[in-house]
Formats: C-alpha cells, structure tokens, sequence
C-alpha cells in the first residue's frame, strides 16, 4: 500500500514505526498500536526535519522539547526514540509493558532516555508542554542578549481527541494563548475515534475555532500522510512569533490495517495475530517476522546522530562565546539549570517571637519574600488568590516577571508547574485555598510519581476559615494528599514552623512539597520556654516534656491545633499529671526517621492523642492501639471559627477532656 508521494525509503521508515508499534502491542497482548499507526508519517517529518536534539545526550539544555500527551501511544514515541539512535534498545521494545523494562504502558520521565514527560492521564501533557514554553520564554527573556540568544527553542506536543476533551487541556491552552507563547507547537490528532466508538458520540466541537479564540495559530492537515503537508505546516508555525500554534492532523487510526483501520478496536488493544500478518502485507512490508527493522531504515533514522551531535556543537560553539561575553550570567544560567542553590540562599530569613501571632499565611508572604531576596529562581502565583495565599514577591513584576498570574485555573496552573519543573532553571510554585487541591490532585499525583519538586500553598486550611462554611473547609484533604506517596505536606503550627517549613520545602528532593496555612492567626509559640522550631525537619518533635521526662499520655498535633495541645498540657501539668506535647508537622519526615528517633518522641506503650481539624485516617498509624484522635468526621459549618471549633470540640478543654479520658484507662483500643 505505498503511497506514491513518499519515496520508498520515507514510506520503509514510516512503516518500520508502525510495525514495531503492531509488534510491541501484539507481544505484550496489550497497549496501544492504532494512535502510533497513524501518526508514523508525523514523527518522522518531526524527528527527521524539524526536533532539534542529541541522541546521546537527550539532557543537553537549548534542545526542543517533545511531549506526547497522549501517553497511552508511547509506542510511537519509544520507536522514534530507538530509531534515532537514545539508549534505548530493540530488546527494550520487545519487552514493551512488561516488570522492570525502561518502555511502560505509558511514557514515563527520568526512566525512558529521551522521554520529557511523564504521560497517559489526558491533557497532562498538553499543560505541562504549556509549562515547559513558559520556562523557555522565561529564561530567554532573562538571559539572552543581543547577539547571543543562548536559550532559544521549540515544545511540540500531540494531543489526541481525550487530551482535547478533558478540561485541564482547556485551561492551559487558554493561558497559552493569553501568554502569547510562539514557542509552542501542538499537534491534534483528529483520527475520530475514541474507546467507546466514533467520537460523534460525544464530541462535536469546532477545535480550530475553539483554539483562534484562544487566541492561537490554527492550521489544518488534511491527510496525516502528507509529508510535505506536515511539513510546510510545522515550517509555518515556527514562523509565527507572536502565537501559538496548533496544527489539526486528520488521520486515521491503525492506517494500513485492512480490517481495524478507522474503528474503536485499534485504539486500545492488539490488532491479532492474523490482522498484524495482513497489515504487513498490506503495507508491502519485506518480512513477516515480529520486530523487523530493515538496515536501511535504521540507518535513515539514525542519520539523527550525527546531525543532533552538529547541533549540540553549534549551539556549546555560541555557548563559549556567550560566557565570555556575559561571564556572570553564564555561570547562573549554569547554576540554574543544574538545580544549585546558591551560598546563603537562607540568610536572611526573619524571626518570629511570641507578640508575633499571626495567621501562617501571612507568615508565610514573609518567609517567601525573604527567600526570593536570594533565590532569583523562585517563580510563582496564585489561582487567582494571590491576596489570601500571599504569594506575591515584592518587586517581581506581574505576569512575566517572577510573580505569575495563572487565572481561576486550578487543574491547569499545577499541570503548567510540572511542566515548568520538567524543563528546569526554575524553583516554582503556587497557591489556592487546600480545599481547591482537589481540582489539583491528578498533577499533584504525576509530580509525586515523577519526583518533580513544585511547592504548593494551600491556605485556609481548616474549619478555622470560618463564615465561608463547608464548601470551602477542608476535612479530608490533608489526609488524601498524604496519602500519595512521595508527597510531603507540612502544617506548622506558627510563624516559627513556617520559616522551618520554607526551608525544608526549598532543601526537599524528589517529590512535590505542599505548605498548609492559616486563615486565622495563630500565637507565635514561645521558643524559650519551648523546644526550637528546627524541630520541623525530623516531622515530629517534643516541644514541652513531662517533669521526669516519663510521660503518662502524649499529647500532639499539627498546625492551628498544636495551639490547643499547648493549652492542655500546660493546664493537665499544673494539675500534676504528667504529659508530653508534641508537635507534628509532617508526618511524612517522621515516618522517615529512625525507629529510635519516633520512639523518643512517642514513647512505645504511652498513650497518645492526635490532635487534627481534619479527617483522622493519617493519625491511626501513630496514635497506636491505645491512642484516640480528636479530628472532623462531618463536613463544617458556617459560622465565625470560634464557634465552629466549639460546636465541633477542637478547644483546649476537649483536648484535656481527651487526655484525662486517656489518663483513666478509657482510650477505645485501635
């Protein structure tokens, strides 16, 4: 079935991508083999004439950037990858989705060479490309000069029909074209088809007008097997400086298949045994044997070696030049990008004492300015709260300056941040109110699971925000968002813990980082009557000790709540009883320490009681089987949060009811 605008080494090298993915899929028994059938023709103009990268050194800085936010055809893009020459083997693709190979079911980022995202929920990627044009655009602006334009390079991504569908796509695409991002290339697979059948089923947008109004560049491919077409249409994108662009491909799923072409059965299963032998004779393909990879289609492929090698020495060629001319700027720039941070970055940090008090956001505003003083790559904003989350840097400018406004968009802005993370040079984070993390929660997962380091500021964490009522406290999302592991959430108690938090937060590696804070304020716990803030970074830590150091009942708690422990103990202590207080403001931390360190802190046979405004799921695992949690097991209510906390018995006197309760043998075993 050639066609006859390819020469036959173009139509060889197409097909070898579509017969690996047939192959991979089959062998598995498992995938995704339609997508990467159609979209052959697509990377290999893209891979072949217009992505600029190193195969051998898939990390090199000024490379452009390529998300396939339609993770679930990686195998389109693991063929690329082995073709033109990453370190990833055929071997590799023969053990596609099986224990321990580097090419999952769907792209994962810092396991697959080459992968720039982690990929498959949909839109995902779409937001993090969004992301990644952003810190291009970014840099650019700050480190190149005239003449030496030592950060300049595309993001492409390709989206599918689901990309489109979901609505973080949406999001991020609005903001895309609010930004003006001219680096930023997409393709739309327009293949018509979803699991459940033809996409007239559910979706009859118009997507290019969808996208002008975005304010985007909008072009049309009307046969995805036009090279030139494809061609001409990337080569007119990265014509338009002022926009993005998004190029409308229509294909058609499992192309070549005499029987499962155009239908909902190639997307997302093998096409069998017989079907992938007719495909291939269908193809006029030269063998019939699984994973055959003609020399001279390899050897076109792989003539992206040394061209990627000339274009990484061109661009170290304007990268000597450029650290010779702007020599402090080179070694930033350099420092940036390998993630250092720089000497005394936390010098200036303020202090905080007991006529302090204080909601921990407001704290927070300081501790983040202080920090930004020193740390020019810290980058961020608000969705839409910068006011209440106090995320503003003072002097960082609006939009495109260091404080950035991502617009009521919850579910796209935490997608943007990875992508911002994923390209490197910046620390970023951003802020909403915590019960809005749930509109964030499928991002936060993919940066938990791809050990990218954003910060998140969730303020108004608590019943404590009062009059706005339960649509807008949050009960079980600091229990959810510890529940996702490599996640670290840190609630502190007071100014002092907040200062600690910041610190811990731009230290952390491998996994995102989320800062709870207070509506309300909260008293500045005095440090010299109790133990230091520095505490915070071993998760858990004694403030205030039994006399004898012999606890009879452990008393702790996390954020607003740790106001409450203080009260009680100091009440219960005056009465002669013996307790511990204890503040734990990661439990994620604590449970990293050693067994030693956690017995010291909650010694193995006392009692304790977990103080939380908040579902008590996370608590269970340190209050032990003789241990209660005083927590939320109902929505709130709208009311000022004094009375909130009243009504629901988060007060100094539950808390010392709770622990006499504990003192008297009558803790309900766990």
């Amino acid at each position: 079935m050639p066609d006859p605008r390819h020469s036959a080494l173009d139509q060889l090298c197409i097909n070898t991508v579509r017969t690996l993915a047939m192959d991979a899929v089959q062998q598995a028994e498992s995938g995704h083999p339609g997508t990467a059938m159609a979209l052959a023709p697509l990377a290999y103009v893209l891979w072949q004439r217009h992505l600029r990268y190193n195969p051998a050194n898939p990390d090199w800085a000024d490379r452009d950037r390529f998300v396939l936010s339609c993770g679930h055809a990686c195998m389109l893009l693991y063929s690329a990858l082995y073709l033109s020459g990453y370190d990833l083997s055929l071997d590799e693709i023969k053990q596609f989705r099986q224990w321990g190979t580097r090419t999952p079911g769907h792209s994962e980022h810092g396991l697959t060479p080459g992968v720039e995202a982690t990929t498959g929920p949909l839109g995902q990627g779409t937001g993090n490309a969004v992301g990644m044009a952003i810190a291009e655009a970014q840099l650019a602006a700050l480190f190149n000069r005239p003449g030496h334009e030592i950060i300049d390079h595309y993001t492409y991504f390709l989206a599918s029909d689901g990309d489109l569908m979901e609505g973080i796509s949406h999001e991020a695409c609005s903001l895309a074209g609010h930004l003006k991002l001219g680096k930023l290339i997409g393709f739309y697979d327009d293949n018509h088809i979803t699991i459940d059948g033809d996409t007239s089923l559910t979706f009859s947008d118009d997507t290019g007008k969808r996208f002008e109004a975005y304010g985007w560049h909008v072009q049309h491919v009307a046969d995805g097997n036009d090279l030139d077409g494809l061609d001409n249409a990337m080569r007119a994108a990265k014509g338009v400086a002022d926009r993005p662009s998004l190029i409308i491909v229509r294909t058609h799923i499992a192309w070549g298949s005499p029987h499962k072409q155009d239908t909902a059965e190639a997307h997302g299963a093998p096409l069998g045994v017989e079907e992938v032998k007719l495909t291939k004779q269908n193809l006029g393909w030269p063998s019939l044997e699984p994973f055959h990879v003609p020399d001279e289609a390899l050897a076109h492929w792989r003539r992206a070696q040394a061209r990627g090698a000339g274009l990484e020495s061109e661009w170290r060629k304007k990268w000597d030049v450029y650290r010779k001319a702007h020599p402090e700027l080179g070694v930033e720039l350099e420092r940036r990008l390998a993630g250092k941070l720089p000497d005394g970055w936390d010098a200036a940090l303020p202090a905080f004492g007991p006529k302090d008090a204080q909601a921990t956001r407001a704290a927070s505003g300081k501790v983040l300015n202080a920090i930004a003083l020193k740390l020019p790559e810290l980058i961020g904003g608000s969705a839409d709260l910068a006011g209440s989350n106090n995320t503003d840097i003072k002097g960082g400018g609006p939009g495109g300056g260091r404080n950035f406004h991502f617009g009521v968009r919850e579910h796209g802005m935490a997608a943007v941040v990875n992508g911002i993370c994923l390209h490197r040079g910046f620390i970023p984070f951003c802020g909403t109110f915590l019960i809005f993390s749930d509109y964030m929660r499928p991002s936060i997962r993919l940066a938990a699971l791809t050990h990218l380091k954003p910060i998140y500021i969730f303020t108004h964490d608590s019943i404590g925000l009062g009059e706005d009522g339960p649509t807008h406290q949050p009960i079980e999302q600091l229990s959810t968002l510890r529940a996702i592991h490599n996640m670290t959430v840190i609630r502190p108690s007071d100014a002092t813990e907040v200062v600690e938090a910041w610190r811990a937060a731009i230290l952390h590696k491998g996994g995102p980082v989320a800062l709870v804070l207070t509506r309300q304020k909260v008293s500045v716990v005095d440090r010299t009557k109790y133990a230091p803030a520095a505490g915070l970074h071993h998760g858990g830590y004694v403030l205030a000790d039994a006399p004898g150091g012999k606890p009879e009942v452990v008393l702790m708690g996390t954020g607003s709540e740790v106001e409450l422990v203080l009260g009680a103990y100091e009440r219960l202590t005056a009465d002669g009883r013996r307790l511990r207080a204890v503040s734990m403001p990661c439990l994620e931390f604590f449970a990293k320490q050693p067994q030693s360190y956690r017995d010291s802190v909650l010694p193995p046979g006392v009692p304790r009681l977990a103080v939380e405004a908040a579902a008590p799921q996370s608590w269970y695992r340190w209050v032990g089987e003789r241990g209660e949690i005083l927590g939320i097991e109902r929505f709130g209510a709208s009311a000022p949060y004094q009375r909130i906390y009243k009504e629901l018995g988060l007060t100094v006197d539950g808390v010392a009811a709770a622990a006499e309760r504990l003192l008297a043998g009558a803790g309900a075993p766990r």
